[in-house]
């Protein structure tokens, strides 16, 4: 099927004459190649075995007054079975060819952006003779800021199209590049659908950790590409691994060094009002913590009353270690401590109990409660600040030891936040606490940056006579602040409603975020 792009002077949008149709664009398109391609598949298929696909499971045979060979029945079983699995594979392999050229779409239009920034950013002023740029930058300067925009603009585009995150679309572009660049032949595999999209994010990964040495980026291929057709994903990570440690050529120690400045911790949220914790150290001092908490545990678990398990006596170790040492003690020593950590049998486990005050300089939790909640005559749940719903036991408490409190009035029915107290009003930090209740997120389509990491941009900019109010101030991150003000991305607000939405440099329209509780 040829599925060429169309002309570039065929009109867009204009209408067709012959059925005042639009004419379709680069998307239906493309899902029109894809959707042929997969009937294609099905014409592969026998037709008997397709026809039997359904029931191929449950079919009896029928009576026929004669006798039946069960050798005959059960070959014909055999044979139908065979041809849905045989189509089973057709399908897996068409997945990962389309996955594949997702991406390598994604990697073009990223592209193209850096060859022509302006439909993302605008014309270029330098090609102006009396251009002078205020803030100072050379040309070389504003031209490589234009080629950084409009990449960033593209990505936005296409993210709110996919309904997936601007880094995620930035990832596998880099993906792309990186496994056509360094890996062509595990690239052709997973081009070809030979191989699964988690071979090819595994590879890739891994390529870019490796030198610029062409030598070394083929003898990964050609390791790669044979393993990546006869190992699952899982083996597949751990032989990949070891043929990468084989073909680097720099000391592990200079790696470990440059790996160490990317150490983290990250909080992930989970269901019922739990969450993982995770945390990227050096290998001998994660060991040594994990070594820490096991001794620790199996201390606590020796008690003859202890009923809690080895992997909650190390979860609860760890907050106590992390939370509440004891004043002037080592943290080991709490450890020992009979109420360093929560009994279960008289405290919820997401809500352990510790005697010691907070400190002075404890952060900030912002915990939304039901007043009807708070009081025992509701269940409606609260809700954490980045987290989401948990358990009224553990808002209970959290409210009890509040220092001071924020009321908030919302609609009884929409919940929308409607009045903030002005008894507590301080410019500007209530009117960010405000903002950051009504848009706990950056208002950009997709965007989770948390309100009090954002930029409060003016929607209408103050030299025009825009309020620094909280109609006329959004959370914005950096990142997005920059797009609204130098790419064509343009927010705009619904007076009659309030609701936000984004114009694209593609002229779409993409309504803000609703709030996420």
């Amino acid at each position: 099927m040829d599925t060429s792009a169309p002309p570039a002077d065929r009109p867009s949008p204009a209408m067709r004459s012959c059925d005042g149709v639009p004419w379709p664009d680069e998307d239906e398109l493309e899902n029109e190649a894809a959707w042929a391609r997969l009937l294609d598949l099905e014409l592969q298929i026998p037709s008997d075995a397709a026809s039997h696909v359904d029931d191929v499971f449950t079919a009896e045979p029928a009576f026929t007054g004669g006798s039946v060979d069960p050798s005959d029945a059960a070959a014909a079983s055999v044979s139908d079975l065979d041809a849905v699995l045989g189509h089973l594979e057709l399908i897996a392999a068409e997945r990962h060819r389309l996955a594949a050229e997702e991406g390598r779409i994604i990697a073009a239009v990223l592209r193209d952006a850096a060859a022509d920034p302006t439909p993302w950013v605008g014309p270029d002023p330098t090609l102006d003779l009396a251009w002078s740029d205020p803030r100072g930058r050379t040309v070389r300067a504003v031209r490589r800021d234009r080629v950084d925009l409009a990449q960033r603009a593209a990505a936005a585009e296409m993210a709110v199209r996919l309904r997936v995150s601007e880094q995620t679309i930035r990832t596998r572009a880099t993906h792309v590049e990186v496994l056509q660049e360094r890996c062509p032949r595990l690239w052709d595999e997973f081009a070809d659908g030979r191989t699964s999209e988690r071979h090819a994010v595994e590879t890739a990964r891994l390529a870019t950790s490796l030198p610029e040495d062409v030598g070394a980026w083929s003898a990964f291929d050609e390791g790669v590409a044979d393993r990546a057709t006869q190992l699952t994903p899982t083996k597949f990570a751990v032989s990949a691994r070891a043929l990468r440690e084989r073909v680097h050529a720099e000391s592990i120690d200079a790696r470990h060094r440059r790996a160490a400045r990317d150490r983290g911790v990250w909080m992930t949220p989970e269901l019922d009002g739990m969450a993982s914790l995770t945390a990227l150290l050096p290998a001998d001092r994660a060991r040594s913590i994990m070594s820490r908490l096991d001794r620790a545990a199996r201390h606590l678990h020796a008690a003859p009353d202890e009923e809690r398990t080895l992997a909650q006596l190390r979860a609860d170790v760890l907050a106590d270690l992390v939370t509440s040492p004891e004043p002037d003690m080592p943290a080991s020593a709490s450890l020992h401590a009979p109420s360093a950590v929560a009994d279960e049998r008289t405290a919820p486990p997401a809500a352990a109990e510790h005697r010691s005050p907070a400190p002075p300089t404890s952060p900030t939790v912002v915990v939304t409660i039901p007043a009807l909640t708070l009081l025992g005559a509701d269940a409606e749940p609260a809700t954490l600040e980045g987290y989401g719903p948990i358990d009224l036991d553990t808002a209970r408490r959290l409210a009890g030891e509040a220092r001071s409190w924020v009321r908030l009035l919302t609609h009884p029915v929409s919940g929308a936040p409607l009045v903030l107290d002005r008894q507590t009003y301080r410019v500007p930090a209530a009117l960010r606490r405000w903002l950051g209740v009504t848009s706990p997120t950056c208002i950009f389509p997709g965007c989770n940056r948390t309100a009090r990491d954002c930029d409060l941009d003016h929607l209408t900019a103050w030299e025009d006579g825009g309020t620094t109010d909280a109609d006329n101030l959004e959370p914005e991150c950096r990142h997005h602040h920059r797009l609204r003000h130098e790419t064509r991305w343009t927010p705009t607000r619904d007076p009659a409603t309030g609701q936000m939405s984004w114009h694209s440099p593609l002229g779409g329209a993409y309504d803000a975020d609703p709030p996420p509780f």
